[in-house]
């Protein structure tokens, strides 16, 4: 019997070509295949449906800060292990992993730049840094951030995305709570406005702080949003939630936030409100300084 002959490849092995990992994504919205760099160049929003991917808080820099640039202060902060806790590695090995991992000091920057030309007090979470999470050094961060924002009669522009209190740190972390908003209210009664932008996702002691306590509280489209999570809630209290539950266009329909804004549209929209905040903004008189300390 005759066996039908193989025909001999044409090409030649070296020359085929392969794509190495990261080339393309898979769009979290649509499932479509992206180019990476299309991503990157548009920020992380899906060209086809809009679905917007996490973006890290350099980028955020480059999309909302005028040229990119921030003035960065207290860089030097850095977490300690006041309670000697471990949840099977001690914290101060996992904070040092995570700084190694993330470069960075904690899980938040801070500083001062300019959003369309308008000078501004900046915080940015970093989520890569234990989600978020807000620890001593975190709230600090943000007292400081609102009480020099005060002295320099600065607005601020906050954008937040976290887990919430870290809990390695305990009632310290829960103490950040009223901390931060107390700093808040002294800002508020220098009538200094402050904006805040609700990123994916913004959960626990963060949005049942200072988070939902802007002048204005602008969100992204499908942003988690709340304090315990839906599947915790829905166990509690043994009843299926709405759909939608603890999403942004969730919160819009019940008044909780004000805008829902493409991060595409973000600095345009900022900017734009700082411009109609700007002629109110006046010296705050001794009395409602007073009272709000």
């Amino acid at each position: 019997m005759d066996w039908p002959s193989r025909k001999a490849s044409e090409l030649d092995a070296s020359e085929k070509k392969s794509f190495g990992k990261g080339v393309f994504r898979k769009c979290d919205g649509c499932g479509v295949t992206i180019p990476t760099e299309t991503l990157h160049a548009n920020f992380e929003v899906c060209p086809d449906c809009g679905q917007h991917h996490k973006l890290a808080a350099p980028r955020w820099r480059d999309l909302l800060l005028d040229r990119g640039e921030l003035e960065e202060w207290d860089a030097h902060l850095k977490p300690t292990d006041p309670l000697q806790f471990s949840d099977g590695k001690p914290y101060h090995e996992r904070v040092a992993a995570t700084q190694k991992a993330s470069r960075a000091s904690d899980a938040i920057e801070i500083g001062r730049g300019s959003v369309g030309e308008h000078p501004v007090a900046w915080g940015a979470f970093l989520f890569s840094f234990m989600g978020g999470s807000m620890g001593s050094v975190v709230g600090e961060k943000i007292t400081r951030l609102f009480e020099r924002a005060t002295s320099s009669r600065l607005p601020v522009v906050l954008l937040q995305a976290s887990g919430g209190a870290r809990m390695q740190e305990g009632i310290f972390s829960l103490m950040q709570m009223a901390k931060t908003v107390a700093a808040l209210e002294r800002h508020r009664a220098a009538r200094l406005p402050y904006i805040s932008v609700l990123l994916h996702p913004t959960t626990g002691g963060v949005a049942a702080s200072f988070a939902l306590l802007g002048d204005v509280n602008i969100a992204e489209p499908k942003a988690l949003i709340g304090f315990a999570g839906p599947r915790v809630i829905e166990t509690t209290i043994r009843q299926k939630l709405p759909e939608g539950f603890q999403r942004s266009e969730f919160l819009l329909a019940h008044g909780m936030i004000d805008r829902i804004t493409s991060r595409l549209q973000m600095k345009e929209e900022i900017s734009l409100l700082l411009g109609h905040f700007a002629p109110f903004v006046r010296p705050a008189r001794p009395s409602e300084l007073n009272t709000a300390e």
